[in-house]
């Protein structure tokens, strides 16, 4: 199967819908007759020019009915309840991964379900990170953390690599591990961080059991009222979640 199949399975056009973060590729067009609201970190207008020089089919960008700029997500959708919502490869760039779940479970309606494709750290230029500790992801919930903490930065930046120089590889992919970022850009990350800069980095990194084992002790210890439904093996360099709400 292909990945569309995997993260719409089951789900139905009519039901009320909201993808997070979709950018140039809507999992579930509007287009196509899917009752689903957008949100974005800018206007459909605005993505349509940073995309531009990068020869995708900006013809794909939907229209954005809620556009981001880190607020809480109840904030922002006001009264509106749903029941799923789809997020393709976020979760791992938000500063605070509880406050996120907690987010959306607060505008998931009774068994609703939030539905994840996660990039596989084993697969990616996070290879040689270690996977996210649930001490980390409770500390930036604790700190009420709006932006990447210092500590990421800096893991980011000196050892993020590509794999033949590919940034997203499978496990045929044959080559070499080479660095991507230098210690000046590590440096400069560090100082970016301290004056309140958000980086677009991955905060957190996962490969699928430690990630199912994650979300069942912030559930037994009250932080999420999300449970996994379903979790997949890794395809490609990444893997697809479901969290339902209780």
């Amino acid at each position: 199967m292909t990945r569309e199949p995997i993260l719409l399975k089951d789900l139905r056009p009519e039901q009320a819908g909201l993808e997070i973060g979709p950018s140039f590729r809507p999992l579930a067009p509007k287009k196509s007759g899917w009752n689903i609201k957008i949100m974005d970190h800018a206007s459909a207008a605005e993505l349509r020019e940073k995309y531009k020089p990068h020869h995708v089919d900006l013809s794909a960008i939907e229209e954005v009915d809620y556009i981001y700029r880190g607020e809480r997500l109840p904030d922002l959708v006001k009264n509106e309840r749903f029941d799923y919502i789809l997020a393709s490869h976020v979760i791992e760039h938000v500063p605070d991964l509880i406050g996120f779940l907690q987010d959306c479970g607060s505008i998931l309606r009774p068994n609703g379900e939030i539905r994840l494709a996660i990039p596989d750290k084993r697969f990616c230029f996070d290879h040689n990170r270690p996977c996210s500790p649930l001490s980390r992801i409770i500390d930036c919930f604790e700190h009420k953390c709006k932006i990447q903490t210092v500590g990421a930065a800096a893991e980011y930046f000196l050892t993020v690599c590509k794999k033949n120089g590919l940034i997203a590889w499978d496990s045929k992919t044959p080559g070499d591990l080479e660095n991507v970022h230098t210690l000046e850009e590590a440096k400069r990350a560090i100082s970016q961080t301290r004056n309140g800069v958000y980086l677009d980095i991955h905060n957190w990194v996962f490969e699928p059991i430690p990630f199912k084992d994650i979300i069942s002790k912030l559930k037994i210890l009250n932080y999420i009222d999300l449970e996994i439904k379903q979790i997949s093996e890794t395809m490609g360099h990444e893997f697809f979640a479901s969290l339902q709400k209780s």
